[in-house]
């Protein structure tokens, strides 16, 4: 059994990278680091546990990437270009056959994004996987949930609703004949496990999007953060939600509901002035991802669902909670 300072060093040490902004990390009280002149930290912190945010028995390297993809999707929302982060990690015990292919699994999507990982701490516990990612942004190019302005576009990026299928598979949550079958499994589930957190797109938006939020925990409630912090309404076209290639099989039904409040999709959701319209495809094409126009911001409070005739639904599904689900 590998003891704690045994597993940093074998699966979490390595040398600083050449344009490392670090000048001290793993192996000491504190890690100390040096942002560019000029430039603001962006922070955020999520924690990822098994049986709430993952299966148990999920694959390890998957996970890995997943625990880590879901803090960079944070930083893509801020417009932040990532530069480091910490771990905490509480497991059942120290099994080299978890622990090498899950430091893989992150540390190639960190290596991806120039992240470099700078300390944390280790301990034995219920399977229980804490980040905090930093990033680096500009003065005054954040982009905020309170910047969002009556007559923004409302854009989406990437498809939505898969993840969520997945787990609807795994669960079994459908009556014969509905259920998902192996080769939709297959199709949706690397939504679920293995998600691409969209920096590029974040920084290719810095200038041009006013207001953006990834979407972890389903569009209508995260939507609903920008609304509420700018002071905003906004009206949704339903049918333009872009669902992914597994979901777009099933009913117009099921479409809606979980492309509005499936969760799990870390894509992002920003708001953009009418006049940079062309500005924010540009961007996408340059980002290499796909976006969709879905809505427009309102001055008056409130979240308008309509479908593609312009006739209202009544229906607001919820998005997953952390205390009510």
């Amino acid at each position: 059994m590998l003891s704690e300072f045994e597993l940093i060093a074998r699966y979490f040490s390595r040398p600083p990278a050449p344009d490392s902004r670090t000048a001290l990390g793993v192996g000491d009280d504190c890690a100390l680091m040096t942002p560019a002149p000029g430039m603001q930290l962006a922070i955020s912190s999520d924690m990822l546990v098994a049986g709430r945010h993952f299966f148990p028995d999920a694959d390890p390297a998957t996970l890995g990437h997943k625990c880590l993809a879901v803090n960079l999707s944070d930083l893509a929302a801020m417009g932040a270009q990532p530069i480091a982060f910490t771990l905490a990690l509480a497991l059942p015990e120290a099994r080299a056959e978890w622990l090498a292919p899950f430091s893989q699994g992150m540390l190639a999507l960190a290596d991806e994004h120039g992240c470099e990982l700078i300390g944390g701490d280790t301990t034995k516990g219920p399977l229980t996987i804490s980040i905090t990612v930093f990033g680096e942004v500009p003065p005054q190019q954040a982009l905020r949930r309170d910047a969002a302005r009556a007559g923004d576009d409302i854009w989406v990026s990437g498809t939505l609703g898969d993840a969520r299928l997945a787990l609807a598979g795994y669960r079994s949550e459908f009556t014969e004949g509905l259920a998902v079958n192996a080769e939709a499994l297959a199709l949706a589930a690397p939504r679920m496990h293995a998600p691409t957190p969209r920096v590029a797109l974040g920084l290719a938006l810095r200038g041009i999007a006013h207001a953006a939020i990834d979407i972890s925990d389903g569009l209508a409630g995260d939507l609903g953060h920008i609304l509420t912090r700018s002071r905003v309404g906004a009206t949704l076209d339903v049918d333009a939600l872009p669902p992914g290639p597994a979901l777009q099989q099933r009913d117009l039904h099921l479409r809606r509901r979980f492309t509005l409040s499936g969760g799990d999709d870390y894509e992002l959701c920003f708001t953009a002035p009418v006049r940079q319209r062309d500005a924010v495809y540009k961007a996408a094409q340059a980002a290499g991802t796909p976006v969709t126009r879905i809505g427009s911001i309102d001055a008056v409070p409130g979240l308008r669902l309509l479908d593609a005739a312009g006739e209202p639904l009544q229906d607001t599904p919820d998005s997953f909670d952390h205390f009510r689900s």
